[in-house]
Formats: structure tokens, C-alpha cells, sequence
């Protein structure tokens, strides 16, 4: 699907110069000289390889159409994940940089997880908006410091640094944002 050049969002993955590429930072500039464009951030899906490149709203540029399907994660042999889908039986293995090193620190044994497909080959992973993890070390509270909103820092179980709230302890239980690795609230179990 065409789109225009100025249409590009993050996230968004693009067909460009032959290969896939994922927007990841954009940025909309109006020089006072000439048109307006979009210097965009892209990110080659296959390769890891980032290019900067500008569209012009005069330009367009092709939307790769994708198919999300869900997967259950099983489990991890060296470099590879295997993932599994719950109607088929049909299981996928994909490597650790397929997955990308912030996400893989998150990925627990049975999560169900977003797989991205293009003409039936995986491109990525997307792991859920947030995730249930335990505190196993937490720096105490400094006498004083309740006064304003003052974090400190914490360790996951996951082996994975935060910064909780201080009433937080070592044991608790919290959940976790996949995209940042930030505290969201204090686990309901």
C-alpha cells in the first residue's frame, strides 16, 4: 500500500530501497529554505543496519503489509527461541537478535507473545505491554527521602535494574513495562 512520505510513524514498517525497514525515530523539519520534510530513522529488519533517510510529502513510499499471529514461548537452545502456536502446533525458531537483547531479559517460560510476519517470514517479536516480576534486591530507604517522590534502585529476578518506589522491598512482587523496563504498579497476587 502507497502511502505519503510524511505518513511514516514510528513502528511503522516500509519497503524501501529493496529491503524492509522499521521507522524508529522521526522527525518532521521545515527549513526556512525550501519544503518540509521527514528525516526518518529506519532500521533494517534483517540485518540490523540503521539508515537516515528524508521523505518529502511529495514522496511516497510503500507499507509492508504484515500478519501478527500469536505464539507461546517454550523455550531457549543457545542462540535460538522457539515459539509455538496454540491452534496449529506450528513451531518457529527465531534468533536472539530477531528478538532484540531489551525484550529477551522479559521473556518468561509460557508467555504469549505477538510474532510479525512477511510473506510467511518472521520478522520480530512483540512481547505484552507489561510483565510480573520479583524484587530480589532493593537499597534501603535514606531517612528523609519520603518527602518528595523519590525512587531507588532495585533488581529484578530477571537480573534486569529498575527504580521502584520506596516502599517497595526486597520479595514483592511488580509489574513491569516491556518497552522502557519502568515500574507500573505493585502486582494484585
Amino acid at each position: 500500500m502507497k502511502i505519503n512520505g510524511n505518513a511514516i510513524r514510528p513502528g511503522m514498517v516500509i519497503e524501501h530501497q529493496g529491503r524492509l525497514w522499521r521507522a524508529v525515530k522521526i522527525q518532521h523539519t521545515q527549513p526556512g529554505k525550501g519544503g518540509a520534510y521527514l528525516q526518518v530513522e529506519l532500521k533494517d529488519l534483517r540485518s540490523n543496519t540503521k539508515l537516515n533517510e528524508r521523505f518529502r510529502s511529495s514522496e511516497t513510499v510503500e507499507r509492508a503489509s504484515l500478519e501478527q499471529r500469536t505464539y507461546q514461548y517454550l523455550y531457549t537452545d543457545g542462540n535460538m527461541y522457539t515459539f509455538m502456536d496454540n491452534e496449529s502446533y506450528e513451531q518457529v525458531e527465531l534468533n536472539a537478535d530477531m528478538i532484540g537483547d531489551d525484550q529477551i531479559s522479559y521473556l518468561q517460560e509460557s508467555m504469549m507473545v505477538e510474532i510479525e510476519f512477511h510473506e510467511e517470514s518472521p520478522l520480530g517479536v512483540k512481547l505484552p505491554n507489561t510483565v510480573v516480576l520479583e524484587i530480589v534486591e532493593a537499597d534501603a530507604v535514606v531517612k528523609g527521602q519520603t518527602a518528595s517522590s523519590s525512587y531507588k534502585p532495585a533488581v529484578l529476578d530477571n537480573g534486569v535494574r529498575t527504580l521502584v518506589p520506596p516502599h517497595i522491598a526486597s520479595g514483592t512482587r511488580v509489574v513491569i513495562n516491556t518497552e522502557d523496563g519502568s515500574y507500573v504498579e505493585r502486582a494484585k497476587d
